[in-house]
């Protein structure tokens, strides 16, 4: 059974044992970098905002980035080199622990290299390779200040130029750039002023494939004299530029992608890259809850520990399991993620859960903790005031929670009813459509207040295989060739319900499968109008409900390869159930939902079950973490 001091990365004791020599060897002088520096040398670089050259210089002298972001077929047979998501999300994991702006040149490097690595062009790709060798960094230009990160549209401009001349002449602006002050290359989204794109206001899938013609992604040097840096949008200590491109000369050797691809390997990108927002809030939190509870339990007032009075305990626990949580849920999402195929793409659901649930975890944590130390939070001493900055960030970047819960709901169908199974194959659930009235009429007579109708239901196709544990060390070839951002609708999930079913013994797990399959009756019974399938506000509160589904379910399987302790289980869901409950409250008060969706909002709404002696263990645990680790000054 795993222990407290287990469930959290400890920089005084960590346990790489999984990963290989190379990829322990570089965790641990970068460990050894911040820990030798310590904590009033990281606060005074935050405060004064000063460029991280020393962390860079450490990347170029290890050669860190080279050896974690070059795929093994840009590796000259360096036999460590690779991409492999498993170990980068826990380097992920130990920036965010030391500070989200050394996570930030990481995890923008990430995404610069994406279009890049996905692209046809050799000479490029040779290009991003020496430069990663050479301990340089990278940029993804997608972002527009009027745009932000609309596919869609784009207001940088390439004009072809003569014949004689070839390429192009670029001209636009880009807005909220990561590394956009230094890096080496800059993956840039624009457009072809002689060529079509697509409006945004239309639909994709609408439309033929010679509308993408005009779609570039190309790749820039910000140290060229046509390249303008304007300003630092942030005060912070990473540069996240604002830039322009005046008559900026594009060789067709600096192309990357055109047409339909490029638009593509935008999107592809942002599900490499941005996966890695959830391991930097752990991290952050990991070391906020180090900080905070060392201060809690040593703290005495009114003659007693802070970690002694109802209020706090009830915080400490409910931090510590969510923490537990996303923890389980991001170990077994990376699997997922690196056992992806064309017709195994799955991860793109919990790839956004990630994104989305994760970092807003991460938040919801680090405001208990906060509570729980009131305003030593806020002192100048503290790591914690950069966790309350950077985790309050990253649900924000680039509008993740929305686009994410957008892209959520169109798995909804498949993966709440399996689209396959009998009876339901002319459903058409949230968002392709609302079922035939008859349809609903005929299920919704057997399913009132339960689903077991619906589980009960015979599958018609094969059985997806179990994703295995993925800590091998092997490049993740299929990250970079997704293919089409298409066909979201023909991705299949297994059973949600079996993993469920087999941890029902512990009883808020049981209360959290009830309300699960009361999600399936409202959605079967009381399914979402025309009207409100384009109620954004209305969806994101019904994408609530249906995203702690699949999150229930990948927290489940991990506890179940870590063997993790039934009662820490049991209070995690009970934050779970309670988490729905209010969710279902959300819908029953919102005020386009029906009087049927109201009715059936109110059978989500389910009492958590309590267990004295349970809570008691978990607060135990929480507690046993303080004074386990404090940075040095």
């Amino acid at each position: 059974m795993t222990t407290a001091s287990d469930n959290l990365f400890n920089p005084l004791s960590p346990d790489f044992s999984h990963f290989d020599a190379k990829t322990q060897e570089l965790f641990g002088v970068t460990i050894d970098f911040f820990e030798s520096r310590g904590k009033d040398w990281l606060k005074q670089q935050d405060r004064d905002r000063v460029w991280y050259s020393e962390f860079l210089d450490l990347v170029k002298k290890e050669r860190i980035f080279a050896t974690f972001l070059t795929p093994s077929s840009e590796a000259n047979g360096d036999p460590d080199k690779r991409w492999d998501t498993a170990r980068n999300a826990m380097y992920s994991q130990i920036l965010g622990f030391y500070g989200m702006q050394y996570w930030y040149v990481w995890q923008v490097t990430i995404l610069g290299l994406g279009p890049i690595w996905q692209s046809k062009n050799a000479k490029a790709r040779a290009k991003a390779a020496a430069l990663l060798e050479a301990g340089e960094i990278f940029a993804f230009g997608l972002s527009e200040q009027e745009h932000g990160a609309d596919v869609y549209s784009t207001d940088m401009v390439l004009d072809p130029r003569d014949a004689a001349e070839g390429g192009y002449t670029a001209n636009g602006g880009k807005y909220y750039i990561g590394n956009g002050n230094l890096a080496a290359m800059v993956s840039v989204f624009g457009r072809r002023s002689d060529k079509p794109i697509i409006d945004s206001a239309d639909i994709e899938r609408h439309r033929p494939a010679e509308d993408f013609e005009g779609y570039v992604f190309f790749a820039a040097d910000s140290q060229h004299q046509n390249y303008k840096l304007r300003k630092n949008v942030v005060d912070a200590q990473m540069y996240v530029a604002a830039f322009d491109l005046e008559n900026y000369p594009v060789a067709e050797d600096d192309i990357l992608h055109a047409g339909k691809s490029a638009f593509h390997a935008a999107i592809n990108t942002v599900n490499i890259g941005k996966f890695n927002l959830g391991f930097g809030a752990i991290g952050a939190c990991e070391h906020a809850m180090f900080e905070a509870l060392t201060h809690a339990e040593n703290r005495i007032l009114f003659g007693q520990r802070v970690t002694e009075f109802s209020q706090i305990r009830r915080m400490t626990a409910e931090a510590y399991v969510r923490l537990v949580g996303m923890k389980l849920y991001s170990e077994r999402a990376i699997d997922y993620m690196r056992s992806a195929a064309p017709d195994d793409r799955r991860y793109l659901l919990f790839n956004a859960i990630e994104k989305m649930n994760v970092t807003r975890e991460g938040e919801k944590i680090v405001t208990l903790l906060a509570d729980t130390i009131a305003a030593r939070a806020f002192e100048s001493d503290m790591y914690f005031t950069m966790a309350l900055l950077g985790v309050t960030g990253l649900p924000r970047l680039e509008g993740t929670v929305h686009v994410n819960m957008a892209l959520s709901l169109k798995f909804m169908q498949n993966y709440m009813f399996r689209a396959t199974d009998a009876g339901l194959a002319a459903l058409r659930v949230l968002p392709v459509g609302r079922a035939p009235r008859g349809v609903v009429k005929t299920l919704s007579r057997g399913l009132r207040g339960t689903s077991s109708a619906l589980a009960a239901l015979p599958s018609m196709r094969a059985e997806i295989p179990t994703v295995p544990t993925r800590h091998d060390a092997v490049n993740d070839d299929f990250l970079f060739r997704q293919g089409p951002s298409a066909g979201l609708s023909r991705i299949q999930f297994a059973d949600w319900r079996p993993v469920l079913r087999e941890y029902a013994r512990i009883p808020n797990v049981a209360i959290f499968l009830a309300q699960a399959e009361a999600l399936q009756t409202l959605l079967v019974a009381a399914s979402p109008t025309p009207a409100q399938q384009k109620d954004v506000d209305f969806l994101f509160t019904l994408g609530e409900l249906f995203t702690l589904v699949p999150y229930a379910q990948l927290i489940l399987e991990q506890a179940k390869i870590e063997n993790t302790n039934d009662y820490i289980l049991d209070h995690l869901f009970e934050v779970l159930v309670t988490d729905f409950s209010g969710h279902a409250t959300k819908l029953h008060c919102t005020t386009t939902a029906t009087k049927a969706q109201k009715t059936r909002a109110l059978d989500l709404v389910r009492q958590p079950a309590a267990d004295q002696t349970r809570f008691d263990k978990v607060v135990a645990d929480a507690r046993s973490i303080a004074g386990g680790y404090e940075m040095g000054r």
